[in-house]
């Protein structure tokens, strides 16, 4: 019986058991989409990184939840490269297909891994505050009050996210999500899951603390969203969040009130970059299951 090896990368973090754990399958050119996804099911975590040869970039990764396929993964990214270069890659850019297209990955010396996000979309909707406070399990008032210069708006850097500032961290803490209200909402904008978000940070130096809902891709709560990272990075700068004192880098929290604590960076110059470390937090293999679809398997 097939046996391939899979990993757990912790992203957004050097410590293993916090931040965002992806699944990494280092050599997929031999399995099907089926056999992709029963293997990402028996993960069970939020997404889990298929790596591919490609013929349009240096590598193929391919990215499935428990429930279905994505077209991108901040963390799962994050943590393949985070691998690869415990494996020897050396630093420096390298360039990535994924369903979204080409992308630019970069290792730096001290091992921070950056991707570069797909040209951002933005769009403010209208849905009403007390819908989004209801679903979110949250203050509507506490809404209302963080949307005189940042409106509700889906922003896109590669995956949607509905975008939903929120005035104190407390709101963010004791939000309690109806899920299938979330979905149900996220649906209705054309969004993979929802951002809420507020300026008041645990930590002095961090822009944001944010939490991720993305239940209709099978993932109630992501701990540190790479893609919404770079969504929500977008979205300040859209509306001018910051005047015209943009900083460098922002520093954006999240997965705390799910205890994995991690660190996204983002920077916006010319492009959208997000960016962090990954630790292996587990290794081993597992069983290739029996492959159901017709097609020839891919290679």
């Amino acid at each position: 019986m097939e046996t391939i090896r899979v990993l757990q990368v912790d992203a957004f973090t050097d410590e293993p058991l916090t931040g965002n754990p992806a699944g990494v399958v280092p050599n997929a050119d031999g399995l099907s989409s089926d056999q992709m996804q029963a293997i990402a099911d028996e993960m069970a975590v939020s997404e889990t990184a298929f790596l591919r040869s490609s013929d349009a970039a240096d590598r193929r990764l391919r990215y499935f939840t428990p429930d279905q396929e994505v077209d991108l993964c901040g963390h799962a990214t994050i943590g393949t490269f985070a691998h690869l270069r415990d494996e020897g890659l050396e630093p420096g850019p390298t360039a990535l297909e994924t369903n979204v297209g080409v992308l630019e990955i970069e290792v730096e010396d001290d091992g921070t891994v950056w991707m570069t996000q797909d040209e951002p979309t933005i769009s403010e909707v209208d849905v009403g505050y007390d819908r989004v406070a209801d679903a979110l399990g949250v203050d509507a008032a506490a809404l209302e009050g963080a949307s005189a210069d940042l409106p509700l708006a889906v922003s896109s850097t590669g995956l949607s996210f509905l975008i939903v500032p929120i005035t104190y961290l407390s709101d963010v803490g004791s939000a309690e999500p109806d899920m299938a209200a979330i979905e149900a909402l996220a649906d209705d904008v054309d969004a993979a899951g929802v951002y809420l978000c507020t300026f008041d940070a645990l930590e002095a130096d961090s822009t944001l603390h944010g939490r991720t809902f993305a239940p209709g891709a099978g993932v109630p709560e992501d701990p540190v969203t790479g893609t919404a990272s770079g969504a929500v990075g977008a979205y300040l700068d859209h509306f001018g969040a910051f005047d015209d004192d943009l900083p460098d880098e922002l520093r954006l929290e999240q997965g705390h009130y799910v205890d994995r604590p991690g660190l996204v960076r983002v920077r916006l110059d010319d492009v959208v970059r997000v960016g962090g470390h990954g630790v292996t937090a587990l290794e081993g293999s597992i069983v290739v299951p029996e492959d159901d679809e017709d097609e020839i398997l891919e290679a």
